[in-house]
């Protein structure tokens, strides 16, 4: 049963009853439905633009990611820029150092060797920009190997170097006496006629004509070896080990001005030419020897001559003529 509703009325001073007009609860049943329908609405306009609505935090966290971002682009280029200087050093490497120091070259495969086989990056896998940090490791250790494989390249040749300065320094190169202390230079590498027999032999070094005396120069950087005359027909002599299979000597001296076991540099004064031993004149007979094996000295004089001296030097010295000893 409804219940009844009563107003009280001013006018009659009685209590009337509520009458209810009809469609009022069609009206407020339309009215409800659209009030439920408008915040709907408004509560899916508000639900699409959640993600355009930022919390401090989001803020926060977004300006972080922005700067991330940053970050990696900056260090994508000095990636890149380091990049292009170990390549322009590898290639100077490759074309220049080791071409001159006569050694192979590095390939390409061996300066990235190492970076096959087992998936060495699994640990990075599984987050949102997990191909970007896996790409990044992969060029930084990449970088890392070539690095790696150059310093130990520039070591080696760092060594080579030395050794090629100490090669340098220790090739007899220089005439042991000097142009204007020569009377002439008697004989040269090759068949010459024996001063004592007149038979026609090898003769296996070079004579230069001196007074007695004069000074004798070592031609390279070594360690003196032997000073004495016990080889048959140098008389008293000198030999010189410049190490790398050259060794240089001097024979037929006056006397000596070094020890055995002595080191030296090219220049020094060692003795003074003399005519001892088998000798016809005073003369310096000299020898140079690389790999136990006589060579022609003339090939090294490129120290202390020029091109016109070392000319006529090489005419004189081709002239089969006859040796002081």
């Amino acid at each position: 049963m409804a219940k009844v509703k009563y107003y009280y009325d001013s006018e009659t001073l009685s209590y009337r009853k509520i009458e209810h007009k009809k469609g009022r609860k069609t009206k407020i049943f339309f009215l409800s439905i659209l009030g439920m329908f408008l915040s709907g609405f408004v509560l899916l306009i508000v639900y699409l633009n959640i993600p355009y609505i930022e919390t401090p935090k989001e803020k926060a966290l977004k300006r972080e990611l922005e700067n991330m971002h940053l970050q990696f682009q900056l260090l994508n280029k000095k990636m890149e820029l380091a990049e292009s200087v170990l390549s322009d050093v590898e290639d100077r490497d490759n074309s220049i150092y080791r071409v001159y120091f006569e050694t192979d070259p590095i390939s390409e495969e061996q300066r990235r060797a190492g970076f096959g086989g087992i998936n060495r990056y699994r640990d990075l896998e599984g987050f949102d920009n997990s191909n970007l940090i896996i790409s990044t490791n992969k060029r930084i250790d990449i970088l890392q190997k070539q690095i790696v494989v150059q310093s130990k390249s520039l070591d080696e040749i760092a060594q080579l170097a030395e050794e090629k300065e100490k090669l340098l320094a220790a090739i007899p190169s220089i005439q042991p006496v000097k142009n204007e202390d020569l009377t002439r230079m008697a004989s040269g590498f090759g068949y010459r006629s024996d001063p004592f027999t007149k038979v026609r032999k090898f003769h296996w070094g070079m004579d230069f004509t001196a007074p007695r005396g004069t000074p004798v120069y070592a031609s390279g950087d070594g360690k003196i070896i032997r000073v004495d005359r016990r080889s048959t027909g140098y008389g008293r002599h000198i030999r010189i080990d410049h190490g790398f299979g050259y060794v240089s000597l001097y024979a037929h001296l006056y006397k000596y001005n070094v020890k055995k076991g002595q080191k030296v540099k090219r220049g020094d004064l060692i003795g003074f030419v003399g005519t001892s031993g088998r000798s016809q004149a005073p003369h310096l007979h000299y020898e140079i020897f690389k790999d136990e094996q006589r060579i022609n000295p003339l090939n090294f004089y490129y120290g202390n001559l020029s091109a016109s001296e070392f000319a006529e030097l090489l005419v004189k010295a081709q002239l089969e003529n006859q040796s002081l000893d």
